[in-house]
């Protein structure tokens, strides 16, 4: 969910603070980077995976996140925007090994302990990137989870809005056009989000190559085809968080987005955007010593970057916290199965590490507007995707995912060291899921075709085969 606040009031003074505040932790994070000051570890893979809670009668949000956190009161489980939403948390493992499996443990003995919760409560959890049965009316600020962050953030984006509303508009197979008096749109969309732990000497390469994954990613875990009973993108959620947050404007301070261009030598360049290219939203100031970089990292966490730089540090007993550096990569929808879910992670750990470690970049071979017209593309056409590719002409990514990036996925993980075993049955479930094209979202418009638009019916359908634990791809329509 981010950093807390413990005010939704400020000043002039307050932002004018924050901001010399903010200038001068990234002139000490930009002498970190040139002393090498980060963490050198082997690569750790984690993930956050954002669901929905639903009542059990008509499978519609239920508001019922402070009942479920006080049952359980588990530091994994967090509040999200929407009283109905919540975050779920996986601890971070060194990829070698069985790693992806003890990843996939951790998140169903999680989803077990919350659905229990849940159920306790009349409610019951959906790993889905839109629920089917979500309404606009369900988006109010009546519903928000009661957080100073987000309410100072609804403040704060409608003040750089000048109080304008947010206007939503998707094109697809039905249109979408909205209007939202604030920021609740968000809380339409959930999503897996992938960490990766990294050095300062690589993020450069690892960020990179993160945005040209960025396209096949988006396609392989579409799990949002339809708003509002609009059928509209593979992956809907794209243009859905873009425009939900939006501060209106210049385009460069839009708070979501792909961005302008590729790191020139390391993820500093991120950092120093921040501070150029967005408007402070949360001036909150913390009694902290510069070395914490709180003021950075709070600012860091309201620019939502589909591919984002993150700092944490690691604790050294007898010796001050060492600082380090993660990816967070956030195009992947939340997705039907566990299985689904780390099946994602795993192909995205072993080709971004191979991609950046190959001894050309791919991103001179793919240019950055090329990278960014891809990741649209996939996020709209998923798996009939025909996208210019390292020769610069179409291929049907379906045939880039089996023919290139699987290989370089495998190559990856075999390299960090993932038990063979386990890189045949994770990366397995890749290539089911593409050879077969049974995507989340294609599964929910083949429902609809054969069923019809029963949203409820849809959605239990649909739960019904995420309590089986299988893969989408094993799905069937009944």
């Amino acid at each position: 969910m981010g950093q807390d606040i413990t005010d939704t009031r400020f000043t002039r003074a307050d932002f004018a603070e924050f901001e010399a505040r903010l200038k001068a932790e990234t002139d000490l994070l930009a002498s970190w980077f040139d002393d090498d000051r980060f963490a050198d570890t082997p690569r750790e893979g984690g993930f956050e995976m954002e669901a929905w809670l639903v009542d059990r009668r008509h499978t519609a949000p239920a508001p019922v996140i402070e009942a479920l956190l006080a049952a359980l009161d588990d530091h994994l489980v967090v509040p999200e925007l929407a009283q109905f939403n919540l975050e779920l948390n996986g601890t971070p493992v060194r990829l070698t090994g069985d790693a992806l499996s003890r990843l996939a443990t951790e998140l169903t003995h999680t989803l077990a302990r919350v659905r229990a919760a849940a159920a306790e409560l009349g409610a019951n959890v959906v790993t889905c990137g839109i629920l089917p049965t979500l309404r606009a009316e369900h988006l109010v600020m009546a519903r928000m989870t009661p957080r100073e962050r987000y309410r100072a953030l609804n403040e704060q984006i409608l003040r750089l809005r000048e109080g304008t509303p947010i206007w939503l508009e998707i094109h697809g197979e039905q249109p979408l056009t909205f209007e939202q008096q604030d920021v609740m749109l968000e809380a339409a969309a959930t999503s897996f989000q992938i960490h990766l732990k990294m050095n300062a000497r690589e993020s450069g390469r690892i960020f990179n190559a993160s945005k040209i994954l960025s396209a096949p990613m988006v396609a392989l875990a579409a799990n949002s085809p339809f708003l509002f009973g609009r059928e509209l993108w593979c992956e809907t959620r794209i243009p859905l968080f873009e425009q939900s947050v939006s501060v209106g404007g210049s385009p460069l301070r839009e708070r979501v987005g792909f961005g302008i261009n590729y790191a020139q030598h390391s993820v500093l360049d991120a950092f120093r955007a921040n501070v150029r290219r967005y408007p402070v939203l949360l001036p909150h100031l913390m009694d902290t010593p510069i070395e914490a970089l709180a003021h950075l990292r709070l600012h860091n966490g309201t620019i939502w970057r589909w591919n984002r730089p993150l700092i944490g540090f690691d604790e050294c007993p007898g010796h001050d916290p060492v600082p380090h550096l993660r990816m967070e990569h956030r195009v992947a929808a939340a997705g039907p199965s566990v299985a689904d879910n780390v099946a994602n992670a795993a192909f995205y750990f072993g080709a971004v590490h191979a991609m950046a470690a190959a001894e050309e970049p791919p991103e001179r071979r793919i240019s950055f507007p090329q990278a960014r017209t891809n990741f649209y593309l996939a996020a709209e056409y998923g798996l009939d995707a025909e996208l210019p590719w390292v020769e610069a002409q179409r291929v049907k990514l379906p045939e880039i995912i089996l023919e290139r990036l699987l290989p370089l996925a495998h190559a990856g993980l075999a390299d960090l060291g993932i038990d063979a075993a386990e890189r045949e049955h994770w990366l397995g479930i890749i290539e089911q899921r593409v050879r077969t094209k049974r995507t989340g979202t294609l599964w929910q418009r083949a429902w609809v075709a054969r069923h019809g638009r029963d949203w409820e019916g849809l959605t239990e359908a649909y739960l019904a085969h995420q309590a089986t634990a299988k893969p989408v791809h094993e799905w069937t329509l009944d």
